[in-house]
Parts: C-alpha cells; structure tokens; sequence
C-alpha cells in the first residue's frame, strides 16, 4: 500500500471530481478522506446552501479559508477543496508548503454533465441553460490559480477507478516512481 506524509489536496471546479475520486484515493493509499466542504458544514451547523443564503458569498469564503488552513495544518489525508478554495492566497501558500496538490481538470462538456440539474451545489444556483456560461466563468476566473498545482490530472467522462489510477500514476511520476501497490511515497 502506498504511504505518503503529506496531505494530498485536490483543487478543480465544481464537477471535477474531487470528491469521487478523493474516497477512492484515500482508500488506496490508506489515508483519510476529507471533504472541505462537509468541514466547512461541520463548522457552521448548517448546508453550504443555507451557508450562503445566511450569511452570503463573502462570509462563506471566510469560514472556507479558516477550514482551509486548519485542514492544510492537519495530518495527512486526502484533502478534497472546495471548488473555489485554492483561489485564497493563504489556501495556495499552505497548500505549497504542506500538501502535494493535484489539479482535476475538466473541460466544459464533462463540467456540465455532472453538474447540471443538481441543487446542492450554490454556485450553481441557476437554470440548467444557464450553467456552461457559469462554467465557463468559473474557468476563466479560476484555471490561472489552478495551473499552480503540482499535478495536473484531467478527468473525463470515464469510470472513476480509471480516474484514480491515472492520479496515482501522475502521483509516481511527480515524484519520480511507478505505481505499484507495493511502493512507498515519500
């Protein structure tokens, strides 16, 4: 089984896949999953829904900095961000000094089709025809931060397994290994 000491943190838009392939990758690497999100629930008492309809954009994005540096100052564990978390200079210096960070990047189309006609996520709080303009908003505003990852991965329309072995081999070939259930990352 692999081991790592450090956090692995996963950045990408709503959609990407952070926290599907987060579970499964925690699994394999016998680390912790953690959901910034879920965290940042934990922390209120409340949905991230009722999060923004409470307190607004501004107050959420606070609350998800302080979650974000206590996580980034945690044992290690597969961390999955919220979509706009690595944004905040504070989540991105952390994150430099005290996570392996892996970018699941995801092109318009894959996006959208996992996306649309869900409810829970609040950033997408708008009508199904309306949220590839959103996306694409979204890209253009964050892609520039997320190409400060480590790794990037893209993610496509495929099984999720096939996503996490792919991470996995970009994991080993960062850090200039092969995968192989038997290897240890440093």
């Amino acid at each position: 089984m692999l081991k790592t000491n450090k956090i692995i943190l996963l950045v990408g838009l709503i959609g990407s896949g952070k926290t599907s392939v987060g579970k499964r990758l925690a699994k394999k690497l016998g680390l912790p999953f953690v959901d910034g999100d879920q965290e940042i629930e934990k922390a209120a008492g409340l949905s991230v829904i009722d999060v923004f309809k409470c307190f607004g954009v501004d107050e959420y994005r606070a609350g998800e900095e302080r979650i974000m540096k206590r996580l980034l100052s945690g044992s290690p564990c597969v961390l999955a961000s919220g979509g706009g978390a690595f944004v905040a200079d504070q989540t991105r210096s952390l994150a430099k000094k005290n996570a392996l960070t892996i970018w699941l990047k995801a092109d318009i189309d894959v996006l959208y089709n996992r996306t649309a006609g869900r409810k829970r996520r609040p950033f997408l709080q708008c009508s199904d025809s309306k949220i590839k303009n959103k996306l694409q908003s979204y890209m253009d505003a964050e892609y520039p931060y997320y190409s400060e990852a480590d790794i990037v991965v893209e993610t496509k329309n495929e099984a999720v397994e096939n996503t996490v072995t792919r991470v996995l081999n970009a994991i080993n070939a960062y850090l200039g290994s092969k995968y192989n259930e038997e290897d240890k990352l440093l």
